[in-house]
Parts: structure tokens; sequence; C-alpha cells
């Protein structure tokens, strides 16, 4: 899934944009789909697992928001219906456990990338893990990526881990996205895949990340910016912008290649024209011996190549050069 990807992994994060409406839950992964978006995702939990009662106005609005494990399941097979792969964040290990039965992939929020129990019981499902690593170091990100092939180690489960980038303030200001830490996540951690959660308004630090290396992309996604006042609807992608997201992520990646090095189909006629070749300085008579004076490097590159001037130097013309001929093998006498 995240392995070997030569296209990123595109995610429409839905998270809780549904407010607790199965309407809207169902309309979002619809619209995600006509995005072509790769996968939607939400966030799933059970109220009192995953928060102390010390704000009771917040209490309440999870509740309001939380939807059942049946609603997840039927929303999972939505979401595959529409060509969708359907990932959620566990905030509990009850809907850690649920998801397993129903996800593509379970994705770790950065604020619980040292919530071991979570992330080890995610890991026994053997499915393919998203962690994202904001507000942690090398140190913290490297125990997480442990615990997790430990389990699978002991389990023989040949897993499939990404880590992405992410900076966790919501809006995160796009002086503080650390882009680089991209290429530092994919040095320090050669075999996972690396990609970005994006917390900043607009599109643009998304698909810098690609063009950086990143091969999966979480975007927050909302079905209108002023849906209600819930604070995530105005920052997150509406579907327009998610659709432009996936259009400039996609040239970008086809602008990026494949980084070989070489000569691209579309360069191939153009070779022998830009290339050079040994020719003559000035006019040269029959007869004459050629020394390092007599000789220029012009387009194109049909004869002599630059380099091979001991194969010209020191030999007798056969027939007389006006300036700038590129000088043949059939114009030096042989012996």
């Amino acid at each position: 899934m995240f392995k070997d990807r030569t296209k990123s992994l595109i995610i429409a994060e839905v998270g809780n944009n549904h407010e607790g409406d199965m309407g809207a839950a169902r309309e979002l992964v619809d619209r995600a789909a006509e995005t072509g978006a790769d996968a939607v995702k939400f966030q799933t939990f059970i109220t009192e697992k995953f928060t102390a009662p010390t704000d009771p106005a917040r209490i309440e609005r999870l509740k309001q928001f939380q939807l059942s494990f049946d609603q997840f399941s039927e929303l999972a097979e939505r979401a595959r219906a529409k060509g969708l792969m359907f990932f959620s964040t566990p905030l509990d290990l009850d809907s850690a456990r649920f998801l397993a039965t129903v996800v593509d992939a379970v994705k770790i929020a950065s604020g619980d990338n040292t919530f071991w129990p979570l992330i080890e019981c995610c890991a026994d499902s053997g499915k393919p893990m998203i962690i994202s690593t904001g507000i942690s170091g090398e140190a913290e990100i490297r125990e997480a990526v442990d615990r997790v092939s430990a389990r699978w180690t002991l389990a023989g489960i040949t897993g499939d881990l990404a880590l992405l980038h992410c900076i966790v303030s919501y809006p995160a200001p796009a002086e503080q996205a650390n882009l680089g830490a991209i290429a530092a996540l994919k040095a320090a951690f050669p075999n996972q895949t690396v990609g970005y959660s994006d917390h900043t308004m607009g599109l643009d630090a998304a698909v810098i990340a690609v063009a950086m290396g990143a091969r999966v992309i979480e975007k927050h996604f909302t079905l209108a910016n002023d849906y209600s006042d819930f604070r995530d609807h105005q920052l997150s992608a509406n579907p327009t912008d998610m659709a432009d997201l996936v259009r400039r992520i996609r040239a970008v990646e086809a602008m990026t290649g494949t980084g070989a090095l070489g000569t691209m189909d579309c360069e191939r006629d153009l070779v022998t024209p830009v290339r050079r070749s040994i020719a003559a300085a000035r006019d040269l008579p029959a007869g004459h011996v050629l020394t390092i004076d007599d000789i220029v490097w012009l387009r194109p590159g049909d004869g002599f190549p630059p380099g091979g001037e001991d194969a010209v130097l020191a030999r007798r013309l056969t027939s007389a050069l006006a300036s700038g001929d590129l000088i043949r093998p059939d114009h030096l006498e042989q012996g």
C-alpha cells in the first residue's frame, strides 16, 4: 500500500467534519471520491475512553460527533464502492480493535505517537499503519517504529508502515511547516514510506511536500468551509480545493519523474544536434598534418567527439578542408 509508491497516496481527511451527521458523512465519502483522492479517513472514538471529563463543553461536542461502529462499517463499504480506500484514526483501544475489522489502514495521530498500548494494539492487527510524527523527535519516532516492528516480527507479519511529517498546530503557520523534515525522516528511516499530514492553510505545502519526496499526503476535507462554526471546516479543503490539490500533485509527480540520470525520450533526437565534433579551425590544404591549432569543436556531434583528439592530431589530410568542416575518418590518411 505504502511501499515503493511512484505516485503519492492522497488522503481526504474528514476527521470529525461530519459533526455526527451520518448523511453528511456519506456525502463526504461521495465527494471525496469525486475529487480523485485515493482514500478517505475519519476519526473513531468512544468519548469517555478518549478524554477526561474536565471540559464539559468539549465532552458534549465529542459525544455529538461520535459515530457508532456500525456506522463506520457502512462508511467503509460505501468508500470501497466508490473506489476509495477507507482509513480511520482510533483514539481508544476499543475503537482500534473494531477498526481492524473494517479499515484498509489505521492511523496513529501525532498526539498518540507515544501511546504505546494503542500503537501495539494497532500493530497486532497486522493492518498497514500510518504514524504522524508531530511534536516528536527522532528518538520518540524510532521507539514507535521499533515497537511496531517488534510486534510484527513476533507475529510473523510483513507490515507496511508510513511516517507522516506533521505540525500539530491547526492551522500551522506556513513559516513553521518545516518541510525539510521530510528529507530528515527519509534519511533516518529509509525502510519506511515518508509522507506529510498538512495542517497549513491552502494547498502549497502539500504540493511542495510531494516535490520533496512525500509519498502519502493527508489533507483535511470538508463539504464547505462555512458548513458550521466548527473550526475545522474553515481550515479544510472543500471539494473544489481537494480536486485542485489532486491535480497539482499529479502534475508535480509527472514533472518529478523517476530522477534517473540520462537521456529522456523527448531529448533523443536532439543529442546529435547539440553535441560537438572536431572541425577545421581554418582552411586547410590536402597533405597538411593536423596540430592542435588546426582544430575547433563545433556542432553537430556526428563526427569525432571531444576527447577524440588523439584520433585526429598528427594525422595527414587526404583532402582540403574549409574552415568549419567537420573532420571525418575519410579525410585522414590511414596508417
